[in-house]
C-alpha cells in the first residue's frame, strides 16, 4: 500500500495592517492568485487529496479556500490548531492520525521546511526547497499501510513546486 503526502506552505499573506495579529493575517493578492494556481496545478497532475489537515490561521484556511475549487468536492477538511507555527514533530504527530491515502497538510515555516527536509529520503534538486517559500508544495509517497507507521527519511519525492514555477 502507498500513502501520498502533499505538503504545502500557505501562500503569501498580507502585512498591510500592522495591528492584525499574525494568526489573523489574510492572503494578499499575490497569495490569492498563487493558491488558485496551485489548485489548478494539483488537479492537472492528479494530486488530489482526500483529506486536508490545515492550520487554523487565516492565511492557511484562505490558501485552502482558493485551492479547493479546482478539486473534486470529496475532500475532507480538518482544521488543526496544532499546525499553527508547528515544528516538525508536531506536524508528524498530526499526520500520523490521518485517515485517507492522499493527505494534504497546509502549515507554516519554519516548521514545514524542516519537516519537509526530514521526511524525504532525497531532497528535490530545486534550490527553493531549502527555504520552502510561500506556496511551496512537496508531493511524496510512502510505502506504508497506515499513517501511524510514518517515519522520517522514508518519503520518496514525486514532485516539488513553488507557485512562480507554475506556468498557467
Amino acid at each position: 500500500m502507498t500513502k501520498r503526502l502533499i505538503l504545502t506552505r500557505h501562500t503569501k499573506s498580507s502585512w498591510d495592517d500592522p495591528n492584525t495579529l499574525d494568526h489573523d493575517r489574510p492572503l494578499n493578492t499575490r497569495g490569492q492568485t498563487a493558491a488558485t494556481d496551485l489548485g489548478l496545478w494539483l488537479f492537472s497532475r492528479d494530486y488530489v487529496p482526500s483529506q486536508v489537515l490545515c492550520s487554523d490561521a487565516e492565511r492557511s484556511l484562505k490558501t485552502w479556500d482558493r485551492i479547493a475549487p479546482a478539486l473534486p468536492k470529496t475532500t475532507l477538511l480538518q482544521i488543526k490548531p496544532a499546525l499553527y507555527n508547528a515544528g516538525p514533530d508536531v506536524i508528524m504527530a498530526v499526520l500520523r492520525h490521518a485517515q485517507t491515502d492522499v493527505v494534504m497538510v497546509i502549515a507554516h515555516n519554519p516548521g514545514i521546511a524542516e519537516f519537509a527536509s526530514r521526511i524525504v529520503a532525497n531532497t528535490p534538486l530545486n534550490t527553493a526547497f531549502n527555504n520552502y517559500p510561500t506556496g511551496a508544495t512537496l508531493v511524496c509517497d510512502f510505502a506504508i499501510d497506515d499513517w501511524s507507521a510514518l517515519a522520517y527519511g522514508d518519503g520518496v519525492t514525486i514532485e516539488f513546486v513553488v507557485p512562480r514555477e507554475i506556468g498557467l
